[in-house]
């Protein structure tokens, strides 16, 4: 009979090697943008940010601009910098895009970001697995979606995931935007198409910045919404001179207190 310290080696081993199949290797998808691969991409760290890849109506995965793609890879990449730059986390240089596909990998990345959710369709099983996704610990961040109907269509996605929790606005003195740096909620960070036609908002219906989110039964946001904003441009240009400084710091104080509030909470 082998020892018993022999067999539980084995056993953490095949555990382990599970673990390992069941996360999936890095891909880079067709997006709105196109740039070079980092020289460490394929280095492990410590923290990795997904990015959520979803259907459209109709159900098919929208890639590049209007999908689940737009400013990807570029805003991802230039979030990750940020997170680099202004924190001591060691995340890897890519980010990971993963789905709702009955599959374990959403499970290996703690930290999910999906743009353009205003456009985006979940069914009964995506609901279910993005509602165990977070109970498991995970947070969502969503950004870059505007005006009435487009909350609308996000409210009907995300219902399905939390079909009776309130969906609140968060206020100024929650913990979340005091993690690393204050954030000041009345500044509303505009993306590149606003700010081409003067305006810090997209849709004339509702022209204010809504900061939101969805708590657990113990009180932990899980969900992070930004709506009538657009973080991801903030971050993908807060290097080029004709982007507000104002709001390009704004977007980063966010990020690096949402990351914080993500390992701590």
């Amino acid at each position: 009979m082998r020892p018993r310290s022999a067999i539980l080696a084995v056993i953490l081993t095949l555990s382990l090697w599970g673990v390992l199949l069941a996360q999936k290797p890095f891909k880079e998808y067709p997006g709105e943008d196109r740039i070079p691969l980092p020289k460490d991409w394929n280095v492990p760290h410590e923290w990795v940010t997904a990015r959520l890849m979803w259907r459209s109506y109709g159900g098919r995965m929208a890639f590049g601009f209007g999908g689940w793609g737009t400013d990807y890879p570029g805003g991802d990449r230039n979030l990750i910098e940020g997170v680099r730059r202004l924190t001591s986390i060691d995340v890897r240089s890519v980010e990971q895009p993963t789905e709702l596909d009955g599959s374990d990998d959403i499970y290996n990345w703690p930290f999910l970001y999906a743009v353009e959710v205003g456009r985006w369709q979940l069914d009964e099983e995506e609901g279910k697995q993005l509602r165990e996704y977070l109970d498991r610990g995970g947070f969502l961040m969503v950004d870059d979606f505007h005006g009435r109907y487009q909350w609308q269509v996000f409210e009907e996605g995300i219902r399905m995931a939390f079909p009776n929790e309130d969906i609140e606005d968060l206020p100024q003195t929650d913990p979340i935007f005091h993690m690393l740096s204050d954030v000041d909620l009345k500044i509303q960070i505009a993306g590149e198409a606003a700010l081409a036609y003067g305006r810090t908002y997209e849709q004339a219906d509702d022209p204010y910045p809504r900061w939101r989110g969805i708590r657990d039964k113990k009180g932990r946001i899980v969900v992070a919404i930004c709506h009538n904003m657009d973080l991801g441009d903030a971050w993908e240009h807060s290097n080029e001179p004709w982007y507000p400084e104002e709001m390009a710091t704004t977007a980063h104080r966010i990020l690096v207190n949402y990351a914080s509030y993500d390992l701590t909470h």
